[in-house]
């Protein structure tokens, strides 16, 4: 049975919070309106304690130094913060818990409304302990193991659509690596792509998805459906100074024009070796491969590389788009964004469209291209000339989409 800890100092709220929980089916619940005296109940706790409901602004000991002692005690459930501070400050402390790998379930104004709380409650998952398997099951995975799987063609490609947001017209694909493991099943990349990394495999694994990539996007025009792909790249493949030649010579064994492929780069990667990264960047756009610097606003130098280098696209980050509607923040940097691109000429893709609400929104600003689960959820190649004929059948003529 889930167990949740309220830490709040105004007696009126824990009575609320109390009640709330116990109207949602939640009984097992410990109010607490001290610091110290919450982690006392989680030191005793008979079994480990699933959520917390923290509030920010205590005497004694204010939220962010009780997440502190929550990381020594290697507290290892949820936490839902329930505060009467503005957004952005409570957005920096959800980044705070995450940093100190805790889990954030979102947070709450003051006062609570149940429908609000019941929402953030539908994500808890059990404290399964420190250092232990959470439920999807994280896994090690060694060299032999990675090796095994590329030799046996165990990575494969899943496509997520791009579409256009006036008209619904689908503008393109990208592909993401999964491993489709014979035990643990589909094992996301998050899972394995550090691994890889570390044991030098990732220019292998990016030539893998590249060559399915390309086969895939052959497949589907001969099918009647001229999809563009895109492929993201990693550090060792823009370190390899011989990447644009495989890269061009992969196309022209496939039949495929080089314009048709979009390398999606990240702004953590094009900072690390700017000489190198500028070169293989500038060679593949030589050779007329589009360019997209992807998660814009998540790096540290985002205006020096738009300056720099030559990127046809710009990908906004998924933590701006999803909200962004009523998020000032969020909108603040979506609008800007996109303005900067559209100066620079520069098509702009909104990840993370959710919603209804994210799509009429980033429609309103005049972004081009949308991606996002609202859209479609990334399939495996058998699906996607059905899921094309699907949408085909579906799509919006005009004025949004309608799911």
């Amino acid at each position: 049975m889930t167990e949740i800890v309220l830490l709040d100092d105004d007696p009126f709220m824990l009575r609320l919070l109390r009640h709330i929980l116990a109207h949602l089916g939640y009984r097992r619940v410990v109010a607490c309106e001290s610091g110290a005296s919450a982690l006392e109940e989680i030191g005793r706790s008979s079994g480990a304690v699933d959520l917390i409901l923290l509030d920010m602004n205590m005497p004694g000991m204010d939220g962010v130094e009780f997440i502190r002692r929550l990381v020594e005690c290697r507290y290892a459930g949820s936490v839902i913060l329930v505060s009467g501070e503005d957004h952005r400050t409570l957005e920096s402390v959800e980044k705070l818990i995450e940093a100190h790998e805790m889990k954030a379930l979102g947070h709450l104004q003051k006062p609570v409304k149940p429908a609000e709380l019941a929402a953030l409650l539908r994500r808890l998952t059990p404290n399964t302990g420190p250092g232990r398997p959470t439920p999807a099951g994280r896994h090690t995975y060694d060299a032999r193991a990675l090796r095994r799987a590329l030799a046996r063609g165990e990575f494969v490609n899943y496509y997520q659509p791009k579409v256009a947001l006036g008209t619904g017209e689908v503008v393109g694909m990208e592909s993401l690596v999964r491993w489709q493991h014979p035990v643990d099943g589909l094992v996301q990349p998050g899972e394995f792509i550090e691994f890889a990394a570390s044991f030098d495999m990732i220019v292998d694994i990016t030539e893998g998805v590249l060559s399915a990539a390309m086969q895939h996007l052959r497949a589907w025009a001969d099918s009647g459906h001229a999809v563009p792909m895109a492929v993201n790249v990693s550090m060792d493949d823009l370190m390899a100074l011989e990447f644009p030649d495989r890269a061009e010579a992969m196309a022209r064994a496939m039949g495929i024009e080089s314009r048709l492929i979009t390398f999606e780069v990240t702004e953590g990667q094009v900072m690390r070796q700017p000489r190198t990264v500028l070169d293989v960047l500038t060679r593949l756009r030589l050779k007329r491969f589009r360019l997209a610097i992807d998660d814009f606003g998540t790096g540290h130098s985002s205006l020096a590389q738009l300056r720099d280098l030559p990127f046809d696209e710009l990908k906004i980050d998924r933590g701006f788009v999803h909200g962004a509607a009523v998020d000032a923040t969020r909108s603040a940097i979506c609008q800007a964004s996109l303005r900067m691109a559209q100066q620079l000429r520069m098509q702009v893709v909104g990840e993370g469209i959710e919603d209804q609400e994210d799509w009429d929104y980033l429609r309103g600003l005049g972004c081009e291209v949308g991606q996002g689960y609202f859209i479609a959820r990334p399939m495996p190649a058998e699906r996607v000339l059905d899921w094309l004929v699907d949408w085909d059948s579906r799509r919006p003529a005009g004025a949004g989409l309608t799911a």
